[in-house]
Formats: structure tokens, C-alpha cells, sequence
């Protein structure tokens, strides 16, 4: 239940400012894919200050199983 309320979790600001930086005329697309992007790369960076990543050989070792 968490992870479902975390990803529609936005700041009002982010929100915003997304907005405002967008051109005069955009499609809905446009905002939502963006807004997911900004929140993303939130969700990253707090995971790399969690100590939550993986280190580049425990990364490749992961993909070597999925690019097979």
C-alpha cells in the first residue's frame, strides 16, 4: 500500500514549476510523462542516499541473467 500511495505523491512546487517550464501549448501526455520522470530521478536519488544501489559489478553481474 505504500508504494502505491509514494508514486502519486507530488509537491505541489514540483508540480508547478513543471508546468511553468513547459510551452504555451502541450498535450496531457506531455505534463504526465514528464512529472514521472521528475519523480523517478526523486526516487533515485533518495535511494542512492539510502545506500540503496548496487555497485557496477553487482549490476552487471545482475544483467548478465537477463541479456542472455
Amino acid at each position: 500500500m505504500y508504494f502505491i500511495l509514494r508514486t502519486i505523491m507530488l509537491a505541489k512546487d514540483n508540480v508547478i514549476k513543471t508546468v511553468s517550464e513547459l510551452p504555451d501549448h502541450f498535450s496531457l501526455d506531455e505534463l504526465i510523462d514528464r512529472l514521472i520522470f521528475i519523480e523517478k530521478v526523486q526516487k533515485g536519488l533518495e535511494e542512492s542516499l539510502a545506500d540503496k544501489v548496487y555497485s557496477k559489478e553487482e549490476a552487471a553481474k545482475r544483467l548478465s541473467k537477463w541479456l542472455k
